[in-house]
């Protein structure tokens, strides 16, 4: 009798860890502790938006903590499927921006390509929670349209590999796309979003680091970490061995009520990600999707915040706050009041006639 195939055996680890991640919020609860509180409400949402969270970041979670900050960023909530004046399916205008399938062009001199629908981890306030990734996102043979497109314009010098997660892609795939976008003698930087090292650190393996620190391009890792809880041994260890390619490695976090709104939870983060080497690059204001209005922070408090932050840590730790707004040139930034001659600073904090205030450029 010819044994059934398994198509994990020859699987790598991270790609094994990915076909076990969780997908019921009631194993999710019971994993950590806790009794299902609003049982229905979580299935129904998770319906409209499947839950996706792998086991080594359960790990990190708090056990019987409800409030825990890992837990809130991917547990299904019934409150996801009331209505919010404002949010909806595309808030920061990708549909607009696609010049051709799987290209967005919002910004001068760069491009995003949107190379897979796929995440290692659904966090419930994403952006694209909604985005038509079957119409939009080219099939590996099929990148022919987007290459040239990127070939046509000599002022695209940076392309981003964004999704979806493009780490959840397996590296033949990627290291063919890098080579053919580093063939464009006009391109000389390459960035990749990605939340995998973080979540799932084993993906930063031998297979990719050879195809990233080979490229001729500038490789630019954007990291996504929110909170500091997120970033163990194992997170820092990738790090490190991404940071061996040759790689910048960055970081962009969301303010997440909740979550991170606090100066604490945010100097912690910026401290975290130090030791572990990323630089914090930017804290996003809540793009307004629909089903994530109960993460957001307006924007006053977010300015407290991060004069708060800038108190607290050096410049070099302290993230832009910044807004994405559909037909934008660019982020736009939320400045933290001192700049205006508005006092956004916690009580006790030094004047900027005393020098406490002064940022450099």
């Amino acid at each position: 009798m010819i044994p059934a195939s398994n198509p994990q055996k020859n699987a790598a680890p991270w790609q094994r860890e990915l076909a076990d991640a969780v997908r019921d919020p009631g194993e999710l609860l019971a994993l950590v502790g806790l009794a299902p509180g609003d049982p229905a409400g979580a299935e129904a949402a998770a319906r409209d938006f499947p839950l996706r969270v792998p086991r080594s970041y359960v790990a990190r979670m708090r056990a019987g903590d409800p409030h825990d900050p890992l837990l809130a960023q991917v547990l299904p909530r019934g409150r996801e499927r009331a209505g919010a004046p404002g949010y909806g399916p595309d808030p920061v205008g990708d549909r607009d921006a696609m010049m051709r399938p799987g290209v967005l062009h919002k910004y001068h001199g760069r491009v995003l390509l949107v190379t897979t629908g796929a995440c290692a981890i659904h966090c419930r306030y994403c952006f694209r929670r909604e985005f038509p990734y079957a119409q939009a996102n080219p099939r590996r043979d099929q990148w022919d349209a987007a290459l040239d497109y990127i070939a046509s314009d000599p002022s695209i010098a940076e392309v981003i590999l964004s999704g979806g997660d493009p780490l959840s892609l397996p590296d033949p795939a990627l290291a063919d796309l890098a080579a053919r976008i580093a063939a464009i003698p006009h391109v000389d930087t390459l960035r990749l979003h990605t939340r995998l090292p973080v979540v799932v650190p084993a993906r930063v393996d031998e297979a990719l680091c050879a195809w990233l620190g080979a490229t001729r391009l500038h490789a630019v890792v954007v990291l996504h970490a929110n909170h500091a809880n997120e970033l163990d041994g194992d997170v820092a260890a990738a790090c490190r061995r991404l940071r061996a390619t040759g790689a910048m490695l960055l970081n962009q976090a969301v303010l997440l009520a909740g979550v991170n709104d606090g100066v604490a939870a945010q100097e912690s983060l910026g401290r975290r990600l130090a030791a572990c080497g990323v630089l914090p690059y930017y804290l996003h204001l809540l793009d307004p999707v629909r089903g994530a209005a109960h993460f957001d922070v307006a924007a006053e408090p977010a300015r407290r915040l991060l004069a708060g932050l800038a108190g607290r840590l050096p410049g070099y730790l302290v993230p832009r706050l910044v807004r994405e707004e559909p037909g934008r040139p660019g982020k736009t930034p939320i400045t933290h009041g001192w700049e205006d001659g508005r006092d956004a600073r916690p009580t006790g904090a030094s004047s900027p006639e005393s020098g406490g205030g002064r940022q450099t450029p």
